[in-house]
């Protein structure tokens, strides 16, 4: 039997004759189980030890590990005696920067902040400037801004222009797509995919199937065209829980009022809330701006902001409301309640959106969110453009 010691093109041990490169699945391993299992898999390398010393310094500190009795690998060279560790946040970034893929690096900065609290990445002026942009990294900025003093925030302002300069890039095409105009039943000349019409494709190249290979030829393909809708002026009211937990649907609320701003046939307004409400709609066209003025944590209130919003409402039946949050009310679930039935009895049509991200995978209080669907709320979660395309279907009719 051929024990771990023996295998061909592992990495070498000490004492063994030298020349057999480290075997890459080993090393795998190793940095898999960490340094109790070197006496099967040998050391690493020089590249997957730094490798190791990097994720050490991150993992290392979970306090899980020390329950259940696993001791820290200690592989770095930046470690000494029984002390803390000498490595800094800025050269823990240099080091992954140097040693992982860019796909690894967003997940272990977002695992530092997210789920170490590591906040120096995002308050320290030297790391800062050395920082990939990130939505995760925005996210941390909105949380500790208030911690910033003026270099900071000026450093951290690049963070906010960057992630928003993605997103915009991203989100806009898709959401202006949406108001270009419904499908209509008379064919057209152009041929664009997401105009393809498949049943009459398919209806129109019968006379092409080969039965043998099971296939369908297509001779010419069919398309719908577009009616440009009849624009009558509508309202559209974004209410945004600013508390900690809602942070990703905060920023995807501001990049998509900047989207949907100056449209034809839509008035839209941003409003952000915790205790208290703050009217943000004079800052829509600059998100960036908008971001920086928008201060994560602190208790709800979603009552007091639906009665806000319900104050901006100039015709009820031109109107969408829509309630960013994750429906834990700090204030009167009764209020609220009150206050979401009086909107849709006067006309309005009112969105709870429990998440309004890229994602749309919210954790929400379920019995709140009820009973606003129980008062005629559209209760759920939506992406940008799936909410771009509910205002757009509302405009069209």
């Amino acid at each position: 039997m051929t024990t771990p010691e023996q295998a061909p093109g592992r990495a070498p041990v000490p004492g063994e004759e030298p020349g057999t490169a480290p075997d890459a699945g080993l090393e795998r391993w190793r940095l898999v189980l960490g340094s109790a299992a070197e006496r099967h898999t040998g050391p690493l390398g020089p590249g997957n030890a730094g490798r190791d010393a990097a994720l050490d310094w991150l993992y290392g500190r979970d306090p899980d590990l020390a329950r259940r009795g696993v001791r820290r690998s200690g592989t770095t060279a930046r470690e000494g005696g029984d002390g803390p560790s000498a490595v800094t946040a800025i050269d823990w970034l240099d080091d992954i920067h140097r040693l992982f893929p860019k796909e690894t690096i967003e997940r272990l900065e977002r695992d530092a902040v997210e789920k170490y609290g590591i906040q120096e990445i995002v308050t320290d002026p030297a790391v800062l400037e050395r920082v990939e942009p990130s939505q995760t990294l925005l996210r941390a900025v909105l949380r500790t801004k208030h911690l910033m003093n003026p270099q900071v925030l000026r450093l951290a302002r690049r963070i906010v222009e960057s992630v928003v300069k993605q997103l915009l890039a991203r989100l806009q095409p898709e959401i202006r797509r949406a108001f270009n105009g419904t499908r209509s039943r008379r064919p057209s000349q152009v041929p664009l995919a997401r105009d393809f019409d498949f049943r009459q494709t398919v209806k129109a190249n019968l006379a092409h199937y080969q039965p043998a290979e099971r296939r369908l030829l297509i001779e010419r393909a069919h398309f719908h065209s577009r009616a440009r809708r009849h624009v009558t002026q509508w309202q559209l009211i974004l209410l945004v829980d600013q508390s900690g937990s809602m942070a990703g649907s905060v920023i995807h609320s501001a990049v998509t009022a900047a989207c949907l701003w100056g449209l034809p046939g839509l008035k839209t307004h941003l409003v952000a809330f915790d205790t208290q409400v703050v009217d943000l709609t004079a800052d829509v066209s600059d998100p960036v701006e908008l971001l920086m003025r928008v201060q994560l944590g602190g208790g709800t209130n979603i009552a007091r902001a639906v009665e806000y919003g319900a104050g901006l409402v100039e015709n009820p039946r031109r109107t969408i409301v829509a309630l960013i949050t994750d429906f834990y009310e700090g204030g009167d679930p009764y209020r609220l309640v009150r206050a979401v039935r009086g909107l849709v009895e006067q006309g309005s049509t009112v969105l709870g959106l429990a998440a309004l991200d890229e994602d749309a995978e919210p954790d929400y209080d379920r019995l709140t969110a009820g009973k606003l669907a129980s008062a005629g709320a559209h209760v759920g979660a939506m992406t940008p453009g799936r909410l771009a395309e509910f205002v757009a279907e509302r405009l069209g009719r």
